[in-house]
């Protein structure tokens, strides 16, 4: 098969790992950088581009890994390749949803999935009365769009609180409210699912200075085993917002597990180190399942 990686870089080690997958697999695989994409739209057949070259009719499946800064244009890019009828890893909606926790977790309230008491607002003049919902401080404050530990703060008591969020707002900047879990004790759970299937599932554990458990945090990682109730939320969450491939956040409550959020463009040096297991390959095995050439 033609297989495309949409990513802006072929240095990053996710994207390398997958490319490297599929030539192992015997198939051909060309990294495209999607911000270079450009779409024509009013002709007989919509066109897609790279640069000058037409890639309309040229890939059996495309593997999407959209940056954060990039996201619209590449779920614009991604979306012509699904009404080519090009299978996707991931779909465009769904790589949507996933970037925005709002998006995600208004989702993932409707559909059950159990989530933090979260609260999100634009309105600067109740701030107290948003923390109060919450429980009262400490409580966690979030960038709506943001990744890898990027744009979340801790804020210990209600006047840091109040602070941290009324300079947000100001700056008309989008944020949701979270309670702080503190059972969790700075852990939380990496979980890749993979078509319908858990192909790999670690425990981060935050270093001593830093709260968020993050890889490029330099958290601590390791396998873990997961519970049956972890599994059911892992794989249904990626089943609701439609991605064929999925990092599943959740922390451990004294109520139970609680989805923290949905990664549509996994990370995975981190979880192969941990586990030993090639998930670049189960992604191949994946798309080798589901990709049919597109009729042209």
């Amino acid at each position: 098969m033609d297989i495309a990686v949409l990513s802006v870089s072929l240095n990053v080690y996710s994207t390398a790992r997958i490319a490297e997958e599929f030539e192992k697999a015997g198939h051909y695989v060309e990294h495209i950088d999607h911000t270079k994409c450009s779409v024509q739209l009013g002709a007989d057949k919509p066109r897609i581009f790279f640069g000058t070259d037409d890639i309309t009719d040229e890939f059996d499946a495309i593997v999407p890994r959209i940056g954060t800064t990039v996201t619209r244009h590449g779920v614009a890019i991604v979306k012509q390749f699904e009404l080519n009828h090009v299978f996707s890893t991931a779909k465009s909606q769904g790589i949507l949803r996933a970037r925005n926790k709002v998006s995600t977790l208004q989702l993932m309230s409707k559909k059950g999935i159990p989530i933090p008491k979260t609260v999100f607002s634009i309105n600067p003049y109740n701030v107290e009365d948003q923390i109060e919902l919450l429980g009262g401080a400490p409580v966690i404050i979030k960038l709506q769009e943001g990744t890898q530990g990027k744009g979340v703060i801790l804020a210990e008591s209600k006047k840091s609180a109040k602070s941290v969020i009324d300079t947000l707002y100001n700056m008309n900047t989008s944020i949701l409210l979270q309670e702080y879990i503190t059972e969790a004790n700075g852990e939380d759970l990496r979980i890749i699912v993979v078509g319908n299937k858990i192909v790999a599932a670690m425990k981060r554990t935050s270093g001593l200075d830093d709260f968020r458990s993050n890889v490029h945090r330099g958290a601590d990682v390791e396998a873990v085993e997961l519970t049956p109730r972890e599994k059911f939320i892992a794989l249904n969450a990626t089943k609701h917002l439609g991605l064929g491939v999925a990092g599943v956040d959740l922390i451990r409550s004294k109520n139970g597990p609680l989805l923290i959020e949905v990664n549509a463009s996994p990370g995975l040096k981190g979880i192969e180190a941990a586990t030993g297991i090639n998930v670049a390959g189960h992604i191949v095995q994946f798309v080798e399942k589901n990709a049919l050439r597109p009729i042209k």
